[in-house]
């Protein structure tokens, strides 16, 4: 398969800078999530790597091999796109066939039927083979554009939000097949998405956009755990974390407008004004906690609920056991994990543990 680099690449259109100052350093064999807003770069990093765009500075190289002035072709790589790219008038296996047809490929039948059987195999199609595409459901047209990606066997899987347009039920599971047809065929994969579900369930490794820059990369669990700033802090993580202005005194979050204060773990961090960063599951309803709120709002999520507390004029969210029977307006306490708590530069929104370093 193949390692992906790409090295302090910039690409602008027009007025418009696209990306800046990027460097990307994906394995072999791995399954990177290159995740962000609408804007912020993914797609024309993907572009870029697929050839179908050149950089306006940097340097792409496809296991060590600079690539800049390679097409699409010499690349040997294959997009999924989120519009599924098939011939409605054609069956499944002809737009299968399609891609080994060409004129650089010219592949024997023998080795087309084998590709395509092991492509119907993989990803369960083989029943729908006959078909024409405009009869499938979503689903299916997704399978089978991924299955035009596999039978080409290309060095790498580009997938710019494949799962997009599905329903949330069927996402779940596709999900779940991608991931696993990663593992199978030990493919590079670098997988764009919006939705930071997506990215945490499925990357062994992602990278955080915005604006065009990568501001953080590092294993799901990492990136979630420790996030670089509050963009990524905000982004990563469903529900969101609470992000609460005050100051920093004697080992204590004090929440402004003067709301409660609560203690923070990380001696040694220094006083002033900070951002402090708590995930709604490390924040605790008993009956004995030190701040008292009231319940602005419930949803159920059936495992669980998220509670939004009313402090003052803060909200927060906590996430709660669905068997925790509470109701809007009721007066509650709560408390924090102190090692949990995050603090973030109030000016630059920076982690100061990614400060420090």
């Amino acid at each position: 398969m193949a390692r992906i680099q790409l090295d302090n690449i910039a690409k602008v259109f027009g007025r418009h800078t696209a990306l800046e100052d990027l460097d990307l350093d994906v394995a072999d064999g791995e399954f990177f999530v290159l995740l962000g807003p609408t804007g912020a770069g993914k797609t024309t990093t993907l572009r870029l790597i697929a050839g179908l765009e050149k950089p306006t500075v940097g340097h792409i190289r496809i296991n060590g091999i600079e690539v800049n002035d390679w097409g699409p072709a010499e690349r040997d790589t294959a997009l999924v796109l989120q519009q599924y790219s098939l011939y409605p008038r054609l069956t499944v296996r002809e737009n299968l066939t399609f891609p080994l047809k060409s004129r650089i490929r010219n592949t024997p039948q023998a080795e087309i039927d084998k590709r395509i059987d092991y492509a119907a195999r993989t990803l369960r199609i083989g029943h729908l083979l006959d078909r024409k595409t405009d009869r499938l459901s979503g689903g299916e047209m997704q399978r089978v554009s991924i299955g035009r990606a596999i039978v080409r066997e290309p060095q790498v899987f580009l997938m710019d939000e494949p799962l997009s347009n599905l329903d949330a039920k069927l996402r779940e599971a596709m999900r779940s097949e991608l991931k696993d047809l990663q593992r199978r065929l030990g493919a590079t994969f670098i997988f764009v998405t919006h939705d930071q579900v997506e990215a945490m369930t499925m990357g062994d490794r992602m990278a955080v956009l915005n604006h065009g820059r990568i501001i953080q990369v590092g294993k799901p669990s990492e990136v979630y755990n420790d996030p670089r700033d509050t963009f990524v802090a905000s982004f990563v993580g469903s529900p969101a974390i609470n992000l609460l202005n005050g100051r920093l005194a004697d080992n204590r979050a004090v929440v402004s407008p003067v709301s409660f204060e609560l203690p923070v773990g990380g001696a040694g961090a220094g006083e002033g004004a900070m951002t402090f960063g708590i995930r709604p599951e490390d924040i605790e309803l008993a009956s004995g906690a030190p701040v008292e709120a009231r319940i602005h709002d419930i949803e159920n999520h059936g495992l669980e609920k998220i509670v939004t507390l009313r402090v003052g004029d803060n909200l927060l969210r906590a996430a709660v056991p669905a068997r925790v029977d509470v109701k809007v307006e009721e007066a509650v306490r709560f408390g924090w994990n102190p090692d949990k708590v995050m603090l973030f530069d109030a000016r630059t929104g920076v982690n100061l543990r990614h400060k420090a370093a």
